[in-house]
């Protein structure tokens, strides 16, 4: 019985994942290495929370959902002009992240991958 109390236990504090903080985050486009800051919020039940790139700062995520570890969200770029609407799917692992982008520039839809280390409070 304590064997089975102590793996739940275990299992219950390990099995958790929280989106919440800020997300250093790297991917890369048309062979170029870039950098941006995702930073996740809760209020109750809800999630939000905004995306900084070098170039453009607090860019309130959209429709962000949280579920058995992935976190989906969209966001705008705005660059050199355009705005891009990005798609985002992240599969959070502790204190990291792996998963994917779509953006859909002058119509083409362009997939890469992005990466996200927790900033460390």
């Amino acid at each position: 019985m304590e064997a089975i109390l102590s793996l739940a236990l275990v299992l219950g504090v390990c099995g958790r994942v929280d989106p919440v903080g800020t997300w250093n985050c790297e991917y890369q486009i048309g062979g170029l290495k870039r950098t941006a800051d995702l930073t996740i919020t809760k209020d109750g039940d809800k999630i939000a929370g905004a995306m900084s790139w070098p170039d453009q700062k607090d860019e309130k995520i959209k429709d962000p959902q949280f579920k058995d570890g992935k976190l989906t969200f969209s966001v705008v770029r705005k660059f050199g002009g355009s705005t891009i609407p990005i798609e985002y799917t992240v599969t959070i692992d502790g204190d990291k992240f792996s998963g994917k982008g779509v953006s859909d520039f002058g119509g083409k839809k362009q997939e890469f991958e992005i990466n996200g280390q927790r900033e460390k409070k």
